[in-house]
């Protein structure tokens, strides 16, 4: 198992949010301190090289007009890790290429950063959160569409070397694609996609890309690996290798269970600040049509964070994994067998007021002490043995829509 260290690069500075209507798209600015953006800047790009040295993957991301990613362009920071890290493999999940109106500049973007990294990138693709839609100013319905439309010109502007080529399709139309640079690796970095749903886990398996699960949960994770796995076989005749899935939830690892408890209602803030407007919650268009009708009726939360989110009910659903590194490892070992294997964990281990101090201190305690586990624990992956024991183990009822966390909009 790999996993790859995650921080959102919040800006946590924030009035009372009574004050305002939404944290994402209509926030005012002004409350964003650029002195203090600047120091926390360089307290994240800190993080992912002490993540580098310790011996752990680096995962990044983006969003837009919001304060729990304070990072608008991340092909950016991507380019700073590339130069500043030296051995890990630098994953970004990831271009929201849905809305972006020039995939080839993507191309552009990732192939440098390949480079210039000496081919360590890992290239992930995502359809966005609906509240971006707007701000974007994308029409939500048939996103999913116009994602594989830039996926398929991203990989043939990567993999074509001949001169320029035309592209026409429903959504782009290019002339002279003919990217300099071409990408370290070859054919192409490896690629990733996220995926919410047994279904748009097929497309995914049919490329052989790594499908990546956010915070589904216990309730989610069967379903949607399941779909993938089916996939998988059905368009490449063998079952999927365990490096194609991955899951992302919240760790922190303690030194002892109240330390432990402590960094992780820190980290719980990814989920608590999470305030969004009705309106950029369900664009027409965005979520299938059971989905926008449970939003409109008020029975989830927005995008899918629980309404009141609590940490003994996200530790038990499976999106937190905290304590000790005995317990840590349980925890994660218990979801793992449950899921049927995954051979990635991304992990979020910083959010909100959590200090740099105590999260290095839980990546280093989870590369000592929990770390080792998880690879003896892959390495032993016997497909048989754990369809035996999947089976053996009773399927977990939902006891609320929170359950499906944001697996279905990332």
């Amino acid at each position: 198992m790999k996993t790859w260290f995650f921080t959102e690069d919040a800006y946590p500075y924030l009035p009372d949010p009574d004050s305002y209507e939404s944290i994402r798209v209509n926030l005012p600015n002004k409350h964003y301190d650029p002195d203090i953006g600047a120091d926390l800047y360089h307290r994240y790009l800190d993080m992912w090289t002490a993540a580098d040295e310790i011996g752990l993957e680096i995962m990044l991301n983006e969003h837009h007009q919001t304060a729990t990613c304070v990072v608008p362009a991340a092909p950016l920071m991507l380019a700073i890790l590339a130069r500043e890290t030296k051995r890990a493999r630098l994953l970004i999940l990831g271009n929201p290429i849905a809305n972006r109106n020039t995939p080839v500049r993507v191309a552009e973007e990732m192939a440098m950063v390949d480079v210039l990294s000496r081919g360590r990138l890992e290239c992930g693709f995502v359809r966005g959160v609906p509240y971006e839609s707007a701000p974007a100013n994308v029409i939500a319905f048939r996103g999913t569409e116009r994602l594989w439309e830039a996926h398929d010109l991203i990989m043939k502007a990567w993999t074509h070397h001949e001169g320029p080529f035309n592209f026409e399709g429903r959504f782009y139309h290019m002339r002279q694609v003919n990217i300099w640079p071409r990408p370290y690796q070859q054919p192409h970095p490896p690629v990733w996609v996220t995926i919410g749903s047994a279904g748009s886990g097929v497309q995914v398996a049919k490329h052989k890309h790594v499908g990546a699960v956010f915070l589904a949960g216990y309730n989610g994770i069967r379903t949607i690996f399941d779909g993938y796995r089916s996939g998988y076989r059905e368009a490449h005749g063998t079952e999927a290798p365990l490096d194609r899935l991955a899951y992302c939830a919240l760790i922190h690892v303690g030194e002892n269970e109240h330390r432990a408890r402590e960094g992780a209602e820190k980290i719980l803030w990814y989920m608590t600040s999470n305030k969004v407007a009705a309106q950029w919650n369900n664009p027409p268009g965005y979520h299938p049509p059971h989905v926008a009708a449970m939003i409109m009726k008020g029975t989830r939360g927005g995008a899918g964070v629980p309404l009141n989110p609590q940490l003994d009910d996200q530790m038990a659903r499976g999106n937190v994994f905290a304590g000790t590194p005995d317990k840590v490892y349980e925890q994660i070992k218990a979801f793992w067998e449950y899921s049927g294997g995954f051979g990635h964990l991304l992990m979020m281990g910083q959010a909100g007021f959590l200090s740099y101090g105590d999260t290095l201190t839980s990546m280093q305690l989870f590369n000592d002490e929990v770390y080792p586990r998880l690879r003896e624990l892959t390495e032993s992956y016997d497909p048989d043995r754990m369809t035996y024991l999947r089976n053996s183990l009773p399927d977990v009822e939902a006891t609320s829509l929170g359950d499906l966390g944001f697996a279905f909009v990332r």
